[in-house]
């Protein structure tokens, strides 16, 4: 892989905004992370039946989708995103922290979609944000810096949680309640640090014309984005593959502890190779290095296929899927930002985020039916076969933005 050629200037990169951001994802997500690891609990504990947590997830998860495409094409006809960008912060944290009022499923139900709402409606203009505050050749770290940041939060909300929860005494109400403190944190950060650059709007076009409008290259790379995404089943299958295949040497519950502790170290390296990786896609053809993230997924599923389901080679499987995580989300933003221009970001990272949405929701699905159905070999081989196509068609797409970097 033939690195880019970059200028001798250092480039200035870290500033307030990019720390703003990265700090706003941190404590956005330690503060709804905190209400993801306790919800199934709480909703058990009021008589709550298991399908309603896939309704929850599944409207949430939804509307989200959707708020992001809106979101992504109002943006760019905005002199001023970042106050859509902060009132969205205050909008995920008071849904959040409103699971505390929730006696009933349906309570949740609405609780959480309120937070998604506001979480799908900042999603575009944080990236857009991020993206203006840099010059091209700093996407990758400013992308990777954020995506680590984002993991750290992941990573200390369900430590966290329960750690409250016992000092609480499990009180769910009360430590509902206290996500709203790291959740505003993020809002301030955005409000205070960040220092969004004069833009104009972009002229008011219709929906389709907006999207008509985004290079080929562009559309290319939605589709290979999109059917790498419903095959890229959420990680927490891996925790139940890693209890099933220990249980029988170990006990069950031994088993999940170990499985849980592997998930652990599976974000602590998504969370390390977000910014490493970010560093590389700033020196590196990024195209290539998301084609490779894609089919590191692959060599994962296939390891998954094949391999003696010892705890050796499952630590090696953890880690694996934590760094093509990394590659994938650090990739994949640093990627879209490259392919078009800057007043077509808000509508750019829009589409990717309604892509990859609908993808979370499809991918899982489908797996898990795949593996309830005809075993987790039969669920695996059809994500290899996507991450594969994924790979594949990532590499196809058109080299014209690769070569202008090298100009």
């Amino acid at each position: 892989m033939e690195p880019l050629k970059v200028s001798n200037t250092k480039i200035k990169w870290l500033n307030r905004t990019v720390i703003g951001i990265g700090l706003a994802s941190l404590f956005s997500d330690w503060s709804h992370e905190i209400a993801t690891a306790v919800m199934p609990a709480y909703l058990a504990s009021i008589g709550v039946a298991a399908a309603w947590l896939g309704l929850i997830e599944g409207v949430a998860d939804g509307l989200s989708s959707f708020a992001k495409m809106g979101s992504g094409y109002y943006t760019d006809r905005l002199r001023r995103r970042k106050p859509i960008a902060v009132v969205g912060y205050v909008v995920t944290a008071v849904g959040t922290a409103a699971f505390s009022l929730a006696s009933q499923a349906w309570h949740v139900l609405i609780a959480r979609s309120f937070a998604w709402f506001g979480r799908g409606v900042r999603t575009p203009i944080r990236k857009a944000l991020l993206a203006g505050s840099v010059e091209k050749e700093a996407y990758g770290r400013a992308f990777g810096f954020d995506r680590m940041m984002d993991t750290f939060g992941a990573i200390l909300g369900p430590a966290s949680a329960f750690f409250i929860l016992k000092i609480l005494n499990n009180n769910y109400s009360k430590l509902f309640l206290l996500t709203l403190i790291p959740g505003m944190v993020a809002a301030l950060a955005i409000q205070f640090l960040v220092q969004e650059k004069d833009r104009m709007p972009v002229p008011h076009i219709s929906f389709g014309e907006s999207l008509k409008a985004l290079p080929k290259s562009f559309r290319g790379f939605l589709l290979a984005v999109g059917l790498f995404g419903i095959g890229d089943f959420s990680h927490t299958l891996l925790i139940l593959f890693a209890s099933e295949k220990l249980a029988s040497s170990m006990g069950m519950s031994h088993a999940g502890s170990i499985a849980i502790g592997l998930y652990v170290l599976h974000n602590f390296f998504y969370a390390f190779c977000s910014y490493l990786f970010g560093w590389a896609a700033d020196r590196f053809s990024k195209r290539k290095l998301l084609a490779s993230g894609y089919y590191l997924a692959a060599v994962m599923s296939l390891w998954l296929i094949w391999s003696t389901p010892t705890l050796f080679a499952l630590i090696l499987i953890f880690i694996v899927g934590g760094i093509y995580i990394a590659i994938e989300e650090t990739l994949e933003d640093s990627f879209c930002a490259e392919l078009v221009t800057k007043e077509q970001h808000g509508m750019a990272f829009g589409a990717l985020a309604t892509v990859n949405g609908m993808g979370d929701f499809l991918s899982s699905i489908v797996v898990g039916f795949l593996w309830t159905r005809f075993g987790a070999s039969a669920a695996f081989s059809y994500s290899f076969i996507l991450f594969m196509i994924g790979a594949t068609l990532i590499l196809r797409i058109n080299k014209v933005t690769e070569k202008n970097s090298n100009d």
